[in-house]
């Protein structure tokens, strides 16, 4: 059943939508420097469960305001003065949303500036692409602040940059920007403008490729990682089986054939 993302409850995010099937989403809580606050991670797992099935062909994850997100809000967290499982539950919902994000089989492009810290180190990583510019940097701020990370920076902040990195930040407050936050894994690219451009640009060229092919790149890889390396072999070849095989890949394939298609050439 197709989704109409117009018809969604979206608090704290916009939603643009493009005619070549990329989607903008923009976090939109800059005076709270896009921390995410329960209403907002209720709508990030309300909308990642639908964008699959709305048409969307690749998506970009942005926000309003110098930073990109903050992480979690600490404000609301006080206030609430939650009990040990109400926030395990808040937890949950949290891996909820970004387990939509990155097992969702639709390309997600993190464009990034300023704080992308503790939770919203969290959230950057559960998508498949990240682009920093020069004003990005990234914590995880958790160890001097009396807490421990609740959305997943275990499995893909450790999974990105490794386990000692990861346990240095969390312990002595370590701040990663520029070209060493591309060395570490942090992020893929670091552009000198617009990290927005640059996102919607990667979108695009993604959204170009076959919705399937997408579809295994965004969501296989992750599902293969957590398996022993028998199965993952045995799952792999099924997944090309199904995906090398498609009849729209067929006109493609043609053009390889044929020698007319684009040839893979080094970056200029």
């Amino acid at each position: 059943m197709t989704v109409d993302l117009a018809t969604l409850t979206l608090p704290n995010l916009a939603l643009e939508q493009q005619d070549d099937g990329v989607l903008i989403v923009t976090l939109s809580r800059p005076a709270k420097r896009n921390a995410l606050n329960a209403e907002t991670v209720e709508a990030l797992v309300t909308l990642f469960s639908a964008v699959p099935r709305a048409g969307v062909r690749a998506v970009v994850l942005t926000a309003e305001g110098a930073h990109f997100c903050a992480g979690l809000d600490l404000v609301e967290h006080h206030d609430a003065d939650r009990g040990p499982a109400d926030f395990m539950h808040l937890c949950l919902r949290w891996h909820e949303a970004f387990n939509k994000m990155e097992y969702g089989g639709v390309p997600i492009i993190a464009a990034l500036k300023g704080a992308v810290v503790g939770g919203g180190l969290e959230l950057a990583s559960a998508a498949h692409i990240r682009i920093a510019d020069a004003s990005t940097y990234f914590a995880l701020p958790e160890g001097q602040r009396g807490l421990f990370t609740g959305g997943g920076a275990t499995i893909r902040v450790a999974g990105l940059v490794g386990k000692a990195r990861m346990i240095d930040m969390m312990l002595t407050g370590r701040v990663y920007q520029g070209p060493e936050a591309v060395e570490v894994g942090l992020a893929q690219y670091l552009v000198e403008g617009s990290s927005l451009d640059a996102a919607v640009a990667l979108a695009r060229k993604a959204a170009r490729n076959l919705p399937l092919t997408n579809f295994a790149i965004c969501s296989a890889i992750s599902h293969l990682g957590n398996m022993s390396a028998l199965d993952a072999a045995y799952a792999e070849a099924v997944i090309a089986g199904v995906v090398n095989t498609q009849p729209a890949a067929r006109e493609r394939l043609d053009a390889f054939a044929k020698g007319t298609a684009a040839r893979v050439r080094p970056n200029d």
